[in-house]
């Protein structure tokens, strides 16, 4: 088989028939309800099986530019700030102990079990796949009644975990390549690399922010200074030998936080579209590269036979797991022991609901993007064991998605997990609409009260939120409501959706007939769009 560069230009077709076998095999793996991390590998794997396929690579060293930061980015700017912090101890303790002592204990497996395989070379490892990706544990979660505090945990986790696992990977990589290793010398590299990297990330958010909030903009303008926004905090952080990582989740969360102030409704709609498709494109592709890597990999074990670096992969997969589970339980319960502080502030984790964190650590994007960013050459000669440690990676990708993937779902069920967050949140989105309507009430009645009492339409206005605050009261308190009424919201909502459909067919029909111009349609069509957007949600 040829060996082919993936991004030469060449090759834009194969790149773009990835795309679009990532969105077909998607589809299809919605469709048998099995989560897409966990099909798209498969489908790799085999992919990568017929024969006159050409192997696919990517240089290392543009690894980490294409696909972290704009990951890293749109996973900070999801990220709901208040609950990342209410949760900051839990997500400390496995974003920053976890990995430390995951990183380690694979570092000495590692080092005793595979035969001239120095201790750096195990924290390389280590620092690989430490971190679990939460995109494929929130695909295979996503429909069932996970406790919010569960999500928001790995969400938090997966976000921060990437920075210190690689923080862990280039300390041992720095080690390698150097052949020299100062703990103390690292300890203040450490901070140093946080510091500056988080710092950095504030700086250019704020500069970002008041490009935003201050200069004339557009949908289309706002949405190209987000993309390339993560780059920019990434390539200065790196400048700056700090971590990159860091620069693009800090000003993530800055600029999420601040969003509000700063994009129209349009460019929100705009901006939040554009990154859904970006996140679902580059997901799709590496884990699907993944599968197609793995046969390449293989071929690459020169001085270890294929059953030997199974035998290891496995073992290591093992560990990667058992290490998670050994770490959740103390580090749930024993800080409750040791501080009254959290036993006042923090309610008592159930015992279920930490098994589930410390079963949802599949590894993922980060861990495959670390491993393939490895030098090729060092020293002018192959990097040694690269391709080992490729391939444990992949397997360990591989164990863990489909191991822990395919199990999560039936583990939740045994275990009997259920939330009462969709009750709360029912409740909290009924107290807010009450809140907003009474809001509007106040400022009609600041500013519009002469209208109000002269002018029919102003006063319908005024009585449609005075019922809205009524009709979401009776709720609120939970008065009984008959048949007629409780079905009345549900068929009322699906007549307006028919509305919205019978325009739009009205539309087709005007568009092949001429009668109105293009221009005209589309934008009518827009705004059936967001009709048809309000009365889904």
């Amino acid at each position: 088989m040829n060996h082919v560069e993936l991004l030469s230009p060449e090759n834009i077709l194969l790149i773009l028939s990835m795309l679009f076998v990532v969105a077909l095999l998607t589809m299809l793996s919605n469709k048998l309800k099995i989560s897409y991390p966990i099909f798209l590998v498969i489908a790799g794997l085999i992919i990568s099986l017929i024969p006159g396929m050409p192997n696919m690579s990517i240089a290392p060293e543009l690894v980490f530019l294409i696909f972290l930061p704009p990951l890293l980015y749109s996973a900070a700017w999801n990220t709901a700030w208040h609950e990342f912090w209410k949760m900051r101890r839990p997500i400390s303790l496995l974003a920053f102990g976890l990995v430390i002592f995951t990183s380690s204990l694979i570092a000495m497996v590692s080092h005793i079990m595979i035969p001239d395989f120095p201790l750096a070379y195990g924290f390389l490892l280590g620092g690989i796949i430490s971190p679990p990706d939460a995109i494929a544990a929130t695909s295979v979660l996503q429909g069932l009644r996970i406790p919010k505090r569960v999500v928001t945990i790995l969400e938090g986790e997966s976000l921060i975990n990437d920075a210190s696992s690689l923080i862990v990977f280039s300390f041992a990589l720095t080690a390698i390549t150097k052949g020299d290793f100062v703990f103390l010398d690292a300890a203040k590299n450490f901070f140093y690399v946080v510091l500056v990297g988080i710092l950095t990330g504030v700086a250019i958010a704020n500069i970002l922010y008041f490009l935003h909030r201050y200069l004339p903009t557009t949908p289309a303008i706002d949405a190209c200074i987000t993309l390339i926004s993560p780059y920019i905090m990434y390539i200065v952080g790196e400048h700056f030998k700090a971590s990159g990582v860091l620069a693009v989740v800090s000003g993530g969360l800055f600029l999420s936080y601040r969003s509000q102030d700063i994009f129209s409704y349009d460019s929100r709609l705009n901006v939040y579209s554009l990154w859904d498709t970006i996140t679902f494109m580059l997901n799709g592709i590496v884990f699907i590269l993944i599968g197609l890597e793995l046969p390449v990999i293989v071929k690459g074990l020169n001085g270890h036979s294929i059953q030997e670096a199974v035998f290891y992969a496995v073992i290591i997969s093992i560990v990667t797991i058992v290490v998670r589970l050994v770490w959740i339980f103390p580090g749930a319960y024993f800080p409750r022991v040791l501080f009254k502080s959290i036993r006042k502030k923090e309610p008592v984790p159930g015992w279920r609901s930490v098994f589930l964190v410390g079963w949802s650590g599949m590894r993922g994007v980060v861990s495959l993007a670390a491993a393939l960013s490895i030098p090729l050459m060092l020293g002018g000669h192959s990097f040694p064991h690269r391709n080992l440690i490729l391939f444990i990676t992949f397997v360990v990708i591989l164990f863990t998605l489909v191991l822990q993937g395919l199990s999560l779902t039936p583990i939740v069920r045994w275990l009997k997990i259920e939330s009462n967050d969709q009750e709360s949140q029912k409740v909290q989105a009924v107290a807010l609409r009450i809140h907003l309507a009474e809001s509007v009430l106040s400022y009609i009645d600041t500013n519009y009260s002469e209208e109000t009492n002269t002018n029919e339409t102003y006063k319908r206005v005024r009585d449609r939120y005075e019922r809205m605050v009524e009709v979401a009261k009776r709720k609120l308190e939970k008065e009984e409501a008959d048949e007629a009424e409780t079905n009345f919201l549900p068929k009322y909502r699906q007549m307006l959706i028919e509305l919205v459909h019978i325009r739009r067919r009205e539309l087709n029909l005007f568009r092949h007939t001429g009668e109105y111009s293009e221009e005209l349609i589309r934008e009518r069509e827009r705004e059936l769009d967001l009709e048809e957007a309000r009365l889904e949600t």
